[in-house]
């Protein structure tokens, strides 16, 4: 379906631009949200006599996302989360999760699609990720995952943490449990002699 942009989508075109989309793309993302209206000649005159109301709408909310990008730089994304001994998260973090702290911590509202993240989080660490406060706004941040408010300390300061120390703990009894064995056997070998 061919559509003229009425706002800027990140990868597809600027105000204006006539491009060709899949149907039902057009029907239920662009249309019914005003990001663009269907190519007719009719809509054409409509758009350039829109146009100069359509550029400036862009260029003011551009400029209200830049308002708000020191505070979304200076915000801490810390998520506490439980994890298994290897660091595996017991769920994920996800873009939602990341809106909702942003919103919590800088008083800054996003949806969960402005949320650059990819796939969700999974283990703990520190994931670097983007949030597009507008389609020419895209801030760079990023999300410190782990246990404990001291995890999160030690990653905060470059510190790498490490897991496994209860397997570690535990193989050493694993080893005498097999040394008892061998001689609770010698104990019934005789018992059976007899």
């Amino acid at each position: 379906m061919k559509v003229i942009l009425t706002e800027k989508i990140t990868k597809l075109g600027n105000i204006g631009d006539t491009v060709e989309v899949k149907t039902g793309f057009a029907r239920n993302y662009l249309l019914p949200n005003n990001k663009a209206m269907r190519w007719t000649r009719e809509n054409v005159a409509l758009f350039e006599a829109k146009k100069a109301e359509l550029v400036a709408r862009h260029e003011n909310a551009r400029k209200a996302a830049e308002s708000h990008v020191d505070a979304v730089k200076n915000a801490k994304f810390y998520m506490i989360r439980q994890a298994g001994d290897t660091g595996q998260l017991y769920g994920s973090v996800s873009s939602r999760d990341i809106a909702r702290t942003l919103k919590e911590v800088a008083n800054v509202s996003v949806e969960s699609a402005q949320v650059l993240l990819g796939s969700p989080i999974k283990t703990i660490g520190v994931f670097d990720t983007k949030i597009a406060l507008h389609a020419d706004v895209i801030v760079p941040v990023k999300i410190y995952v782990a246990q404990t408010q001291e995890e999160i300390d030690a990653l905060v300061a470059g510190k790498k943490l490490t897991f496994g120390t209860k397997k570690v703990e535990q193989e050493p009894a694993a080893e005498e449990v097999k040394e008892e064995k061998p001689a609770e056997v010698a104990e019934e070998k005789p018992a059976d002699a007899e």
